[in-house]
């Protein structure tokens, strides 16, 4: 394998839903509202997983983690996190850093950045200043803005050279 830099993009979105809870990040984020999906539904961290698994030619989670697979029905997306990871080190990639958005018009989630890039760096296993989560609305347009759901957006670098960590 060849050294150097590699770049990927990951997007992932999901409706909101009464009766499950809202994660995102890794995080319980307070809402009367979950986003729905196979898993947990935390569309933060699909997004980054996505970016990961890109940035290696990899593929997506819906290929390392079908929803016909009844094991990962309700599964936390840190296992999904987790696995990404060993995948990236087992082909010699170290992740560089991770820059993500979540775009939702409720709840609030400036008060929980804080909280998603912690829970993020150490998913990762990424020191805080190598992880980015940024929160945005759409103004009310589309069916993000009138809060019938929620997207996020990663970019991800990763280095198949280990002396790049210094």
């Amino acid at each position: 394998m060849s050294s150097g830099f590699r770049v990927g993009t990951g997007f992932d979105a999901h409706r909101l839903a009464p009766g499950r809870p809202l994660m995102l990040g890794g995080v319980a984020v307070p809402h009367d509202r979950g986003l729905v999906g196979h898993s947990d539904g935390d569309c933060l961290l699909h997004a980054v997983c996505d970016a990961l698994l890109g940035a290696v030619a990899a593929g997506d989670l819906g290929e390392h983690f079908p929803s016909s697979d009844p094991r990962w029905r309700g599964a936390p997306s840190l296992t999904f996190v987790a696995e990404v990871r060993r995948l990236l080190a087992d082909r010699g990639f170290v992740i560089e850093n991770v820059d993500a958005t979540v775009v939702a018009e409720e709840p609030r989630l400036a008060p929980h950045l804080a909280a998603f890039r912690a829970s993020l760096a150490e998913a990762l296993g990424l020191e805080a200043g190598r992880v980015s989560v940024k929160a945005k609305s759409s103004d009310g347009l589309g069916a993000i803005g009138r809060g019938e759901g929620i997207a996020a957006q990663a970019v991800a670098l990763v280095s198949s050279r280990r002396e790049t960590r210094a």
